[in-house]
């Protein structure tokens, strides 16, 4: 009986990945056409459109997990994002080929990341985050992207012809993001049975195969924009997501319903902030990252996996 409960959460999990996973492209495809229509450049797009459409997931996940009272799988699965998002997303991607990075990203924007998971472990030290707290973290999220918005939408893309199929871009965009939402709901289920069953506390599945599941957007959406040498764009998405998920889905969450932060978030948050800080040094290093310096960074993420899981 028991292998067989197992069996069909894995199987929900599965389904639940494969809609977050394909919402999001679906989203993300879509949001990213109106937006170049709308004139708004390729680095604006990787920062916002794409960095914060795929971490859509996230934010789904962690705030129905938050209401649901699964506050560890909530604040978890944002920490265990960034962990995925600047280590074994970003190493991967640089594995199949070298991401290129613009003094502007990396030194404002790489530097946000880092302040971000600052404020970030300093709001969970407590091991609870208020509403005061969450709107604090939320209202910086505002800030930097009014910065972001104000300050790259210089002109520089070309506004598209609309034409009819705009409407049609349109219902894709909300098609993708239903599936968000349902494969979340999924997902929270599923993940939090998986925690009661294998004997792991929902700390660590959320922050490793919840994670995981609500990470695949950012994954192909930076392969596909390096393949097709758009290095601002692949950077930009997980830069962007990864203050998102800090900053907005958090703060976000913890302004729905104040959380509590299971103890094992400092030691994942100390991670996190020496992860940040190391990508954010190699990106600096030669105007990207090349296929060398994604190693380190794949392995450290696969190290704090092992960590936790065994």
């Amino acid at each position: 009986m028991a292998v067989a409960a197992v069996a069909l959460d894995l199987l929900v999990v599965a389904v639940a990945v494969a809609a977050l996973w394909y919402g999001g492209l679906r989203f993300v495809d879509s949001a990213s056409t109106l937006a170049r229509r709308l004139g708004v450049s390729d680095l604006v797009i990787g920062l916002t459109v794409v960095g914060f459409g795929t971490s859509l997931p996230e934010f789904a996940v962690t705030v129905d997990a938050a209401v649901v009272g699964r506050a560890d799988i909530a604040v978890a699965n944002v920490v265990g994002s960034n962990l995925l998002n600047l280590g074994l997303v970003l190493g991967a991607v640089a594995l199949f080929g070298s991401v290129a990075a613009s003094r502007t990203l990396v030194r404002r924007d790489g530097g946000v990341v880092v302040a971000s998971t600052v404020l970030g472990g300093l709001v969970c030290w407590d091991l609870t985050v208020t509403r005061l707290e969450a709107g604090g973290l939320f209202l910086a999220f505002l800030t930097y992207l009014l910065v972001v918005v104000v300050r790259d939408s210089g002109g520089e893309a070309k506004r598209e012809a609309a034409g009819g199929a705009m409407l049609r871009t349109a219902l894709t965009a909300v098609v993708g993001l239903a599936l968000i939402v349902g494969g979340a709901n999924l997902l929270v289920g599923a993940a939090a049975d998986l925690a009661r069953v294998a004997g792991l506390s929902e700390w660590v599945i959320g922050e490793t195969v919840v994670a995981f599941g609500t990470s695949t957007p950012e994954f192909v959406a930076s392969l596909a924009a390096a393949r097709r040498g758009l290095g601002d764009v692949a950077a930009g998405n997980l830069l962007g997501s990864s203050v998102f998920n800090l900053l907005g889905v958090l703060g976000l969450a913890g302004l729905v319903v104040p959380l509590s932060v299971a103890p094992a978030a400092a030691t994942s948050l100390v991670w996190l902030l020496g992860l940040s800080a190391l990508a954010v040094v190699l990106l600096a290093t030669g105007g990207g990252l090349s296929r060398g310096e994604g190693v380190p960074l794949v392995l450290v993420a696969v190290a704090k996996w092992v960590v936790d899981l065994v």
